[in-house]
């Protein structure tokens, strides 16, 4: 069994027990970037502790540099 989690929008099945540190590893981004679930920042230092739920929505934001 899998939990269904949203990722920039796009449905993911991750272990049951997964944490943010698992999402973000299933889409790889380039650093920098920056983590919200349900729209809550979740600091780097907390990745690896932050379980994710049924439904949790993550969202991984690059910046966007330019003038």
């Amino acid at each position: 069994m899998t939990l269904k989690v949203f990722i920039n929008r796009q449905q993911h099945h991750l272990p049951l027990d997964a944490t943010v540190a698992q999402a973000v590893a299933a889409l790889n981004p380039r650093p920098p970037f920056a983590v919200a679930v349900n729209t809550q920042f979740v600091p780097k230092s907390e990745y690896a502790n932050r379980l994710l739920a049924p439904e949790d929505e993550v969202e991984i934001i690059e910046p966007v540099t330019g003038g």
